[in-house]
């Protein structure tokens, strides 16, 4: 036993002072108090790694998709249509890692926190180990045979030799619980560099995408104004926009009707009603007004043109709010106003929301005032980030400023 306990005692305080305490295999008890935590930390370092590979091979080719949308140009609607798809797959991609940096932001702050954690305990340890090593140094063999020699019976003896024996396995497990809790740390502080690495990663993807998302608009504005001014084309191109324009009104007017027929089935219940409130500005993020209500020099055509609804210059991805209380109608797709929310404010009043990025409700929706129900776009026939905000009341178009002005 004086053996064991002198070079059990030597050996564990050169593993402390040279850092070689990983050599000593752990025993069943460290094992079962740090093995799940070091398996799930090695299985999240793993599944980091994936993240960061699978976010390096899946950035957008653009130079690919701009030779296949090359085969769209037959027809601007048919090009439009095409580069509007790409764009929300786009879009999609970049909310994605504007959600996996602020997961991954979260993760590394609850892994910093918890590496903290598993240092300290690990200090603990070492201090705790530190002060048993001087002890059994100073009186180990002196206490052992005092303890032994002053029993007064053979079996008080053996009661404290298992005494002895018992503390001996005490200072063991000390020992595995320092290696594991070193190992534990060293992990800890893998991953989190593994997690910083997926971070750094998904931002400078989310950038890459973000450019890609610019390009393609880009591409986009340039397409449609390349066909606009095109002089032999002009005319044409005029035809095309009043085609466009005509197409909307059907669509909206479809819809009003479809309304309609609705209320009459349901003349027996209480309709929905406008109590007269004024809207919320659906545009909070806007910069300016980029084209008012009513006649203009429209921006590509070089003509003069009627606006139905007023341009608000906002960021691509701002929010879109209800701009009063009501039912969707339609949240739909269509290659003149992209990405389009209708709703029904009751008394014939209805507001519409053109060009897009994505779409948050859908038909049947019953929103509030100020609901957040889509992201701005430039989808549609649509030259730049902006929302089309139109208002329409008993069939016609309106001037949206009566219900934003008090």
């Amino acid at each position: 036993m004086k053996r064991w306990k002198r070079i059990f005692c030597v050996a564990l305080g050169l593993a402390l002072v040279f850092g070689t305490a990983s050599r000593y295999q752990t025993t069943a008890f460290a094992s079962e108090l740090t093995n799940d935590n070091i398996k799930q930390m090695e299985a999240e370092i793993k599944k980091a790694q994936e993240e960061k590979k699978a976010l390096q091979s899946g950035l957008t080719d653009v130079k690919e998709l701009k030779k296949e949308l090359e085969k769209s140009k037959t027809s601007l609607s048919n090009y439009v249509a095409e580069m509007d798809a790409n764009l929300a797959t786009v879009q999609a991609k970049i909310d994605e890692l504007k959600t996996l940096i602020a997961e991954k932001e979260e993760e590394i702050a609850d892994k910093t926190e918890e590496l903290e954690d598993a240092i300290e305990v690990q200090q603990n340890q070492y201090e705790a180990m530190k002060s048993r090593i001087k002890f059994m140094y100073e009186k180990g063999d002196s206490l052992s045979l005092e303890l032994i020699f002053s029993s007064e019976s053979f079996g008080e003896m053996l009661n404290k030799a298992e005494y002895i024996e018992s503390l001996s396995a005490y200072d063991r497990k000390m020992l595995d619980e320092y290696v594991a809790y070193a190992e534990y740390v060293a992990l800890c502080k893998e991953g989190l560099e593994e997690e910083k690495s997926v971070l750094d990663e998904a931002k400078a993807a989310a950038q890459a995408e973000e450019d890609a998302l610019n390009e393609l608009i880009a591409a986009k504005e340039q397409e449609i104004n390349q066909v606009s001014s095109d002089i032999a084309n002009k005319e044409q191109a005029i035809k095309d926009y009043e085609a466009d324009i005509a197409a909307e009104n059907e669509t909206i007017k479809a819809l009003e009707a479809a309304v309609a027929e609705e209320r009459k089935k349901l003349a027996a219940e209480q309709g929905r009603k406008y109590d007269g409130g004024m809207f919320t500005w659906p545009a909070p993020s806007y910069t300016r007004i980029s084209s008012e209500y009513g006649n203009r020099m429209h921006p590509t055509l070089g003509v003069e043109k009627f606006h139905n609804g007023l341009d608000m210059a906002a960021p691509g991805g701002s929010p879109i709010l209800a701009a009063y209380d009501g039912k969707v109608v339609a949240a739909d797709y269509n290659s003149s106003m992209g990405n389009y929310i209708m709703i029904d404010h009751g008394d014939s009043l209805y507001t519409i929301y053109m060009h897009a990025s994505a779409l948050y409700v859908s038909k049947g929706t019953e929103v509030s005032k100020g609901d957040k129900i889509g992201a701005v776009g430039t989808t549609g026939r649509s030259t730049g980030n902006h929302l089309h905000f139109g208002v329409r009341l008993n069939g016609s178009y309106v001037n949206p400023w009566n219900y934003l002005r008090s």
